[in-house]
């Protein structure tokens, strides 16, 4: 299903002919509560243009950005929803680490719940962003370089397997 919906995404943004739009928008996407990952597309982006590398790191790192901070101010405001969660070790962890933890939205599943709680505990929105945007832009440098560094026959065999 969630292969079906990406595969849907990327027809509909048609990266190769959007580009750095198609990057940004999915990067955005991909930062919000909705299951998505943008390193195929930046990925995908880099291996055609490797000319844009950096341009295509910053585009998605700050679509990135900005999704974890749509999760920060829907935290800010949803305080009563998590109202009776307060108590938990989760919430002392934040409190006591601050905005550093922001650090840590890079990460898959519990990445953009922690923007969502900083915003409920209303940490300090410019450091946090700055901490998220150091997060992301290393996990995207990290990612696209390792996927760069696979060999090409294995991407190739992967494009006839697909079929």
């Amino acid at each position: 299903m969630i292969e079906a919906a990406i595969a849907w995404l990327f027809s509909v943004f048609a990266i190769s002919k959007i580009g750095l739009t198609a990057v940004f928008v999915i990067s955005f996407v991909s930062a919000t509560l909705l299951p998505m990952g943008s390193e195929p597309a930046v990925f995908a982006m880099i291996k055609a243009n490797p000319e844009l590398f950096w341009l295509t790191i910053f585009v998605a790192t700050v679509g990135n950005t900005l999704g974890g901070m749509l999760n920060y101010f829907i935290g800010y405001e949803a305080k009563q929803t998590f109202a009776k969660e307060r108590k938990s070790p989760w919430f002392g962890w934040l409190e006591r680490y601050g905005a550093k933890t922001m650090l840590l939205a890079w990460l898959p599943i519990i990445g953009d719940p922690i923007c969502a709680v900083g915003g409920w505990l209303k940490l300090p929105a410019l450091p946090c962003m700055l901490y998220m945007a150091i997060g992301k832009f290393l996990r995207y440098l990290v990612m696209t370089y390792l996927l760069l560094s696979v060999p090409e026959g294995f991407w190739h065999g992967i494009a006839s397997w697909l079929g």
